[in-house]
């Protein structure tokens, strides 16, 4: 179960890459603008600032961010992205940081450009960390003796969950659109007493916690902790600096 106000602790910080990739979509006047996979709403919400006559159409699985996005004035809708189509007047599709927990996002991503009009824009930005420490850890200590039982049906993403720059710009490149992309390491400053911990825990740790009943998530979560320290350590002055890789690619349809 997502929680929005675990996810919005690094609200800051989860944001910039949406601006950076929200630059570089050259749309002046858009009919209509959806945000797949829209969380809490809180992004979304800046949209018609920017584009104040478009409509706004947002959509993501989790009822619990649907709701959170209701609650600051969005009209999001609950719904499978693998199943979202879009309508006619779409001239602007984002998705940010959603398409990674979509495995089939290659072959949508193909066929969204080919529905979508002449001229419109497809910008998308997926986070390229699988094989950071941190899911390292994660992932060390789910398959240890204590935990494996208990963790054996959690598909923890390894491998190729995400392509490359140059990979998605030659997919979209075959399906006819002029595209631009590239990979951003963000190197986060925390601080706090176990602040890669709790960035996790609105994002990886999320399907830990949904198959552990609460004495056994805080048991995970101590275990996790000196882990984290070791590969993550705080320095003197408090602040912890945490590298995240992203992808990005802008894609104009035509």
């Amino acid at each position: 179960m997502w929680n929005p106000d675990v996810y919005l602790a690094f609200a800051d910080h989860r944001g910039r890459p949406f601006y950076d990739l929200l630059s570089r979509v050259g749309a002046d006047s858009p009919r209509r603008v959806v945000d797949l996979g829209c969380g809490p709403g809180n992004l979304t919400a800046t949209l018609s600032d920017r584009w104040p006559d478009a409509v706004i159409e947002a959509v993501d699985s989790s009822q619990e961010m649907v709701d959170a996005a209701r609650g600051r004035g969005i009209d999001a809708t609950l719904g499978d992205l693998e199943s979202w189509r879009p309508a006619p007047d779409t001239d602007v599709v984002l998705s940010n940081a959603a398409l990674q927990w979509v495995p089939s996002h290659r072959e949508l991503l193909a066929q969204w450009a080919a529905e979508l009009p002449a001229g419109a824009w497809l910008a998308f930005q997926v986070p390229g960390n699988f094989d950071a420490p941190s899911h390292a850890a994660v992932r060390e200590l789910a398959s240890s003796p204590k935990w494996v039982d208990a963790l054996r049906d959690i598909p923890f993403r390894v491998g190729k969950v995400v392509d490359s720059a140059a990979e998605y710009a030659g997919l979209l490149a075959d399906a006819g659109c002029t595209v631009d992309t590239w990979e951003t390491i963000y190197v986060h400053e925390l601080t706090g007493e176990h602040p890669v911990l709790d960035w996790i825990t609105g994002t990886a740790l999320t399907p830990v916690k949904d198959a552990l009943d609460e004495a056994d998530w805080e048991r995970f979560r101590r275990e996790l902790i000196p882990m984290l320290d070791e590969r993550y350590p705080a320095r003197p002055d408090g602040r912890t600096f945490f590298p995240f890789r992203r992808i990005f690619v802008v894609a104009r349809i035509g």
